[in-house]
């Protein structure tokens, strides 16, 4: 199961508390304090893990709580530090706090880590507090509290680029044909119920990679359909193909629906580099429609994804604009 959100509660550890304590020991009938420091609050923190791809490992865990610190000892003797509390993600992962738009973290590498709760400081041992007026200390401090917060966690797909478009436009077919990737394909609309990748290998040892996206219908940017949902994925990609079957009897009015539904997602879409892909032009008649898509001003690519006919001039469209970038 593909699940790209999950709400968590994490709480980091409080420091222990400072000891009090005097050194008594033979021949030293006024030995002075000697109360070691409280250890450190475990943090809970996040770290990426690229054998990941999606959240549910954490979906159904609901709280990280972190161990406290030690309380200090004897002999100057600090406590232990509590253990810290690590939660592996995927690479993709933004972390947000509970009802907040601001991103804290943008994991996206390996070895990227974020610190969302940190651990309370230790208290002080009474030792610190001996001065030439007070030479036997009976005090310590407290450990300090830890934090507690709810975050939201989003997997957003790292990804070159994009398939947009309507149900059944032929975008799972196109992922298929061009990689080894095998989405579910059949000849009705929302059959791509979760996002799916692929990687494209071209030239001798490159590649990029291909995210697909349940399909699009009116209003999917207000959380109409599937697609809503997945939008979010296609942020990062750096180049859109914007899928229309080749039959379509009004591709204008099409692509304008399309193109309205990602700029009321997120305007900076309409920003990355597009190309408009005609599918399906194996279909019998697909010539019919030729006069419609003359209201199409936007240059357009024409392929059919059973045939294999313009998937090898579509890729290098697309790897010239990758290395360009």
């Amino acid at each position: 199961m593909f699940i790209d959100y999950a709400k968590i509660l994490c709480r980091s550890g409080n420091g222990g508390n400072g000891c009090v304590s005097f050194r008594r020991e033979k021949f030293v009938p006024k030995g002075g304090p000697d109360g070691g420091d409280g250890g450190k609050g475990g943090d809970v923190v996040f770290t990426v893990d690229d054998q990941l791809h999606t959240l549910q490992d954490i979906r159904y865990k609901q709280s990280y709580i972190a161990d406290n610190g030690e309380p200090g000892l004897s002999s100057k003797k600090s406590g232990a530090d509590g253990k810290n509390i690590l939660i592996p993600v995927p690479p993709g992962t933004v972390i947000k706090k509970e009802k907040s738009d601001s991103v804290l973290a943008d994991l996206t590498q390996e070895g990227d880590i974020y610190t969302a709760c940190k651990g309370g400081k230790g208290g002080k041992g009474n030792v610190h507090f001996k001065s030439s007026t007070q030479q036997t200390p009976r005090f310590a401090q407290d450990g300090q509290n830890g934090e507690e917060f709810t975050f939201e966690i989003e997997l957003k797909i790292l990804g070159d680029v994009g398939l947009v478009g309507f149900p059944n436009a032929g975008k799972s077919t196109l992922l298929a044909a061009l990689t080894t990737a095998k989405p579910k394909i059949a000849d009705y609309p929302f059959t791509t119920l979760e996002p799916n990748l692929g990687i494209v290998k071209y030239g001798e040892y490159q590649s990029f990679v291909v995210a697909d996206i349940p399909g699009l219908i009116e209003g999917a940017a207000e959380g109409k359909g599937l697609g809503h949902k997945f939008l979010k994925h296609v942020e990062r990609t750096r180049v859109l193909l914007i899928l229309i079957e080749c039959t379509d009897g009004n591709p204008q009015a099409s692509l304008k629906k399309l193109k309205e539904e990602l700029r009321q997602f997120n305007p900076v879409l309409l920003e990355k580099f597009s190309i408009i892909v005609r599918t399906k032009m194996d279909l019998s008649g697909s010539e019919d429609f030729s006069d419609a898509w003359k209201s199409v001003k936007d240059n357009t690519l024409d392929i059919s994804s059973v045939t294999r006919s313009g998937l090898d001039d579509l890729v290098d469209v697309i790897a010239k604009e990758l290395n360009e970038d």
